[in-house]
């Protein structure tokens, strides 16, 4: 007498096995990848990098490959989602890394400008998301202007000297000064606008300087230009506000924000009176976060 054994639950309870990668799996992995690297481009633009962002998101081998390609590359993937896309960050060693030294190198000759363009860039960080809450929103947006922003360091810079008298310690500080300390002076004896023979602004004026820097921050999709009022007004996009969430923990960022010089109540950051408006640009436009 033969006995038959069931043996279909077996293969019920067995994993199935996972599906090979395929040539073309990596294809479209790399090309994702590519999508991500056009800074400017977003899925809602583009119905083949809106599909790739949706088999990412649902598709987790998928996910698991286009990220390994990423690391492969020298990339960090900080989202992948349908409002940023792929949003990747250079590694330090990354062929794809533009160093804050190098966009400054090309931007400036004098290594104080250099220094300054380094400020410029932390007081857009510093005014776009004032808050910890801004950062944690994926909705939020903030905006910045460019007078604004020349504004804002300047009443910094105020707060700093006035540190500095209670301290008894308004001297000039060595050229290796850390923080803040050795770049507020240098910024406070600089022009504001300066003025060309044919009326343009100085490009090594701190509002020039600030242009510079927002249009660095434009041209790598971390900003959208508004208008051309108060010198340039600016928003966020989904791509910086991830970045700047890597920067609010440093010291300098920590060192701004903690001056006070941007007091949030109602949810509505705004610059404090200054003592005196000598030093400001006159119909400054003073950032402002809503739409």
């Amino acid at each position: 007498m033969t006995t038959h054994h069931d043996t279909s639950w077996v293969a019920e309870t067995e994993p199935a096995a996972p599906a090979p990668i395929t040539p073309a799996d990596v294809a479209d992995a790399a090309r994702l990848v590519s999508f991500g690297l056009q800074a400017k481009l977003l899925p809602a633009r583009d119905a083949e990098y809106a599909e790739l962002v949706r088999r990412h998101r649902e598709d987790p081998p998928f996910a698991r490959l286009a990220d390994a390609v990423a690391t492969g590359m020298g990339l960090v993937v900080l989202e992948v989602s349908p409002r940023a896309g792929m949003a990747v960050a250079a590694a330090e060693d990354s062929l794809f890394a533009v160093r804050m030294g190098d966009y400054s190198r090309r931007a400036a000759s004098e290594s104080t400008d250099r220094f300054l363009h380094g400020l410029a860039h932390l007081a857009v960080a510093a005014m776009a998301f004032p808050r910890p809450e801004d950062l944690a929103d994926d909705t939020y947006l903030g905006r910045i202007t460019v007078n604004g922003i020349d504004s804002f360091v300047r009443q910094a810079c105020r707060r700093l000297e006035e540190q500095a008298d209670a301290e008894g310690a308004n001297t000039d500080p060595q050229s290796d000064a850390p923080g803040l300390e050795a770049a507020w002076r240098v910024w406070a004896r600089r022009t504001a606008t300066g003025a060309t023979k044919d009326a343009r602004r100085l490009s090594g004026s701190t509002i020039g300087i600030v242009a510079k820097a927002v249009m660095f921050l434009v041209e790598s999709g971390f900003l959208q230009k508004v208008s051309d009022d108060a010198g340039g007004t600016y928003r966020t996009t989904a791509r910086y506000q991830l970045q700047v969430r890597d920067l609010a923990g440093s010291a300098a960022m920590a060192e701004l924000l903690d001056l006070g010089v941007v007091p949030v109540s109602d949810g509505t950051p705004s610059l404090l009176p200054p003592e005196t408006d000598d030093e400001l640009v006159a119909d400054a436009g003073l950032p402002f976060h809503s739409l």
